[in-house]
């Protein structure tokens, strides 16, 4: 089981990421779009350096829901290796067979 501290903080980095997600998109897109001229460019881009680090999508990481295990997390279950192997083993998971040969 991963800290609760960890857990917490990642679940304000995806609260955060929400919150901010609108106003980040928009200067983006201004910032890609060729008919900006430079000096808005540079102003978009001041812009976004000024919102906060842990509103950008990529500092959020994926946890495993039942354990918050952050390593060999499959994204289709959202859980990691061993939750799904805990939970296959015990019939929890439809369609899912331990390989045996």
């Amino acid at each position: 089981m991963a800290k609760q501290s960890k857990i917490n903080h990642n679940n304000k980095r995806k609260a955060m990421t929400e919150r901010y997600a609108e106003r980040r998109a928009e200067l983006k897109a201004l910032i890609r779009s060729p008919n900006t001229d430079d000096v808005e460019r540079m102003e978009a881009v001041a812009k976004l350096d000024t919102l906060p680090r842990n509103s950008s999508k990529v500092r959020v990481r994926n946890r495993c829901v039942m354990t918050g295990r952050p390593r060999a997390y499959y994204r289709k279950f959202g859980l990691s290796r061993i939750a799904i192997r805990d939970l296959g083993l015990s019939g929890q998971i439809a369609g899912l067979k331990k390989a045996s040969w």
